[in-house]
């Protein structure tokens, strides 16, 4: 479990493929207070560490991971957004976030608007997933609030603090994200679904 507030900017220092799986090996900070098993949330995919050398570790992703995320596309010496498994005896400063990638969003817009940045997004049109205004979506790992909600888009804005630490700063219109949405909506909405509410 997470709170989608990134911790450390890693960066990607090996790609190796193996069978249907790939192992990245990533350098951040935090690595000496690691330990194998840990999971660590990479881009808004939770990984379990597999390994430790030095001042990076090594995390594998299987074909499911591959196939639903961005991480098949990520090359050496890409920076990812990272976040240790919560703490029960913490601040919930996010929300709760799982590290299961719902589906892969494009950013279709960014506007800067004096002291904050706007970022818009969309995502597959037949999803029953939905943002509404005001809750809570996970872009790459960050817990987030939407300001503006469509049918398949929504858009988030962003503070220059978040802007600087975390992966948002390399975006561009056409960038590939990892959307997770807020766990609590997606319980409802197949409640609905199912005419149980």
């Amino acid at each position: 479990m997470f709170t989608g507030i990134v911790e450390d900017i890693g960066v990607v220092q090996k790609i190796e493929k193996e069978q249907a799986n790939l192992h990245l090996t990533v350098k951040c900070g935090f690595v000496p207070e690691l330990r194998v098993d840990q999971s660590v949330l990479h881009n808004g995919i939770c990984l379990t560490v597999v390994a430790l050398q030095g001042d990076s570790y090594t995390v594998t992703a299987i074909r499911e991971t591959i196939e639903v995320t961005t991480i098949g596309n990520w090359k050496v010496g890409q920076s990812v957004n990272l976040e240790r498994g919560m703490l029960l005896n913490g601040r919930l400063d996010g929300h709760i976030v799982q590290g299961h990638v719902d589906f892969i969003g494009k950013c279709v817009s960014i506007e800067e608007a004096e002291g904050s940045t706007y970022y818009g997004f969309e995502f597959k049109k037949d999803t029953q997933n939905t943002t509404i205004e005001k809750g809570s979506i996970t872009v790459d790992g960050v817990s987030l609030t939407v300001v503006d909600s469509g049918i398949n888009t929504f858009k988030v804005a962003i503070i220059p603090y978040t802007k600087e630490h975390t992966v948002f700063k390399t975006y561009q219109v056409g960038s590939l994200v990892n959307l997770e949405f807020d766990v609590i909506g997606k319980y409802v909405s197949k409640l609905m679904r199912l005419g149980k509410v």
